[in-house]
């Protein structure tokens, strides 16, 4: 049965621990769209100054028509003025929808490189659908820096400046009073936006959390069903779901704090200039026309400051999504932790064998440990009934703390077939990860051809190998999709080879379309042998000198199984092969048999020698009817 990750790993409290990014780390995306910008910015410029010379204009047309002067032209010009404000601002809104949407693609562009060039220890710590809702929910969010953020702020500031100084010439009396009004609002919404950036943060690592869930579930959804589980995976999922909703509840309150302060502070501001300047009118000290003015810029200070205020909740929800975007992009990839004088494939040495370990230990980072340790603690904790105990998810299993590799030494000549056995846990599968350099080993060495593998890039390393792992997916799409996924260039006729050789020939029949039929999400359309045997062919295709096969056979029925020990007896005549077996029936003709047990090579040699030396291996044998 598989393990599945848990639904649910973080509490609350780490929640509140989550990455947040400065509007300093934004910069960059925005500094790829700067042509684009400067012109948003000269738009913002000339807009703010048609919009600002529209109460002058108003001003002067009281005034004539207080003192009975023809207004001429100063009415089309005051209509002018406002046509070219409209245009401006709706071309203005495109170029920055456009923009936004270009960052979104931008920043997604970046993440899935980056996510598709992390080293494997970063997969087995984090959560596939949390590392897909950073790709799509977070960077959505990053969209409304430039549309409802950056637009109201560059606008909004010169809108804001120019009325603060016309304001000023008309009346400083009036401006001083309203500067009191927007100077408290303005302290109250900065205490709020710290909060609002924390709780952004929180809400978007528990979509993080829930879309790991659903992605949970919904993979594992015929183990779901058979055990009967459907209800309490909902309900788990529906538990994210509510926290989520929950955290985004909190923002909403937040943010509904910072409308009403804008609101009150447009009201008393109103208040005070018509209160105030209704008096100074009485008294003679400001014209009709001057407050009629004042009150229009008024509205120009107050309504870019609104903006800003939204602004402000729009741009810390986006920095918390971008402080989990950056988490990622600052992650080192596999390529930046090979060596920095790492070269081609060397000449082999002569006589060194295909492969070589030299007292190879290896533990698991800290950082895998711990995301397993809190998997299984999670998992445990969900474990609730007798009924799911007896069938439905097992319980992950840790890291082991300890070396899961203690000073393994072993040759695989060149051309040779070797076989690694022994009980589950004895570290068979990491020494596979350790060749294909999913990790590098703590200690000791391991040579391919006589070289260190660190001494070279990973790319031109893993050409060298053709890997089947253990439940070797198959990915959506069709037969000739999986087959050239290493192996882009490889003609109809090799691939059909390739199947023919691994006893899938009768599946190319199965439908007209041959090598482009459909495989099916997760090969559904497949059953489990087939799946097997088509990532064995992949692997035939790539015709690397090595193949490492992880329990290749053991999806397959007895007439299969034999089928595929002829097919790997016939492509090893010029290959050097490495494989892991449960079943000694499939590996009792290897050249040498490797015997490891809680990290340590326990034994090598053929099978008649390890039934007479290596009690462990006499053991295995007999519970297999092989001894």
């Amino acid at each position: 049965m598989s393990r599945t990750a848990p639904t649910r790993r973080r509490g609350r409290g780490a929640q509140q621990d989550g990455p947040r990014a400065t509007f300093r780390q934004l910069l960059p995306f925005l500094f790829e769209h700067k042509r684009t910008l400067v012109v948003v910015a000269i738009l913002s410029i000339v807009g703010a100054a048609t919009s600002l010379v529209q109460p002058l204009l108003v001003g002067q047309v009281i005034d004539r028509v207080q003192n009975a002067v023809p207004l001429g032209s100063l009415v089309w010009l005051l209509i002018g003025f406002v046509v070219i404000s409209s245009v401006i601002s709706g071309y203005q809104h495109y170029l920055l929808q456009r923009t936004g949407t270009a960052v979104v693609y931008s920043s997604r562009r970046q993440l899935i490189r980056r996510i598709l060039h992390l080293p494997i220890s970063e997969f087995d710590a984090r959560r596939t659908g949390d590392l897909v809702s950073r790709v799509g929910t977070d960077t959505t969010l990053l969209y409304a820096v430039l549309t409802q953020g950056l637009a109201d702020a560059v606008g909004g500031a010169i809108l804001f400046l120019g009325a603060l100084v016309a304001m000023l010439v008309i009346d400083p009396v009036l401006l001083a009073l309203i500067v009191v009004v927007i100077g408290v609002s303005v302290v109250a919404v900065v205490l709020l936006s710290g909060r609002i950036r924390t709780a952004s943060a929180a809400q978007q690592e528990k979509v993080g959390e829930l879309a790991s869930g659903v992605e949970r579930a919904v993979s594992s959804i015929r183990t779901v069903r058979a055990s009967g589980a459907s209800e309490r995976e909902t309900d788990a999922v529906q538990g994210l779901a509510s926290e989520a909703y929950g955290l985004g509840v909190r923002i909403a309150k937040i943010s509904s704090l910072v409308v009403p302060v804008a609101g009150i502070a447009m009201q008393v501001s109103l208040l005070v200039v018509l209160g105030v300047g209704g008096f100074r009118v009485a008294s003679g000290d400001l014209t009709i026309a001057s407050l009629v003015t004042f009150i229009m810029f008024l509205f120009m200070l107050i309504m870019p400051l609104g903006q800003a205020f939204g602004a402000i909740t729009s741009v810390n929800q986006a920095l918390g999504a971008l402080g989990r975007i950056q988490e990622v992009l600052d992650l080192p990839t596999e390529e930046q932790n090979d060596a920095p004088d790492a070269a081609a494939i060397a000449v082999p040495v002569p006589g060194a064998p295909a492969l070589e370990f030299t007292d190879v230990r290896f533990r698991y980072p800290d950082n895998v440990i711990a995301a397993r340790e809190a998997a299984a603690k999670e998992a445990q904790s969900l474990l609730v009934d007798a009924h799911l105990e007896r069938g439905a998810d097992a319980v992950p299993e840790p890291a082991p703390e300890h070396e899961v590799l203690r000073g393994v030494s072993f040759a695989v000549p060149r051309g040779a077939r070797v076989a690694l056995v022994g009980p589950s846990g004895a570290g068979k599968s990491t020494i596979l990860s350790l060749i294909e350099r999913f990790y590098d080993p703590t200690g000791g060495s391991i040579r391919l051809d006589g070289h260190d593998l660190r001494t070279y890039p990973r790319d031109e390393l893993r050409a060298h190998f053709g890997y089947v792992e253990q439940d070797a997916p198959t990915l959506a799409g069709t037969l000739a999709d999986n087959l050239r996924l290493a192996s882009p260039d490889a003609s109809d006729a090799d691939c059909e080879r390739v199947l023919r050789a691994v006893n899938l020939g009768d599946v190319l029949g199965r439908s007209p379309l041959g090598l482009l039929a459909p495989v099916g999400e997760d090969g559904v359309m497949l059953s489990g042998g087939e799946r097997q045997r088509l990532a064995i062919a992949r692997a035939l295709l790539t015709d690397a000198p090595i193949l490492l096969l992880d329990e290749s056979t053991s999806s397959l029925d007895g007439v299969n199984e034999q089928r595929m020990r002829e097919a790997i007896e016939q492509v090893s005549t010029d290959r050097t092969l490495v494989v892991i077996a449960h079943r000694l029936s499939t590996v009792v003709d290897s050249d040498v048999i490797i015997v490891l047990q809680d990290g340590q090579v326990a034994g090598h040699g053929t099978h008649a020698e390890l039934i007479e030396q290596v009690p462990l291996y006499r053991d295995l044998a007999r519970h297999q009817l092989l001894a």
